[in-house]
């Protein structure tokens, strides 16, 4: 079953940490989010693969939005 992993804050994407097809554990950085001049990682919630990348570096993302799909 697919794991969304959607943004916690409203912010861009300033670097991504992962590629489809990496192996993660719990706790694996994906993406790192920039928001008002801070930098907030998102996390992988379980372990698993990234088959879907929903977000590009630079792009705008609000709270919510899918950045990354795990299976």
């Amino acid at each position: 079953m697919a794991t969304n992993v959607p943004a916690h804050i409203t912010g861009t994407v300033w670097k991504i940490e992962k590629r489809i097809g990496d192996n993660v554990v719990e706790g694996d950085v994906l993406v790192i989010l920039e928001s008002m001049k801070m930098e907030m990682p998102v996390e992988a919630p379980a372990a698993g693969k990234v088959i879907e990348l929903r977000c590009a570096e630079a792009q705008p993302v609000s709270e919510g939005d899918v950045l990354v799909v795990l299976e």
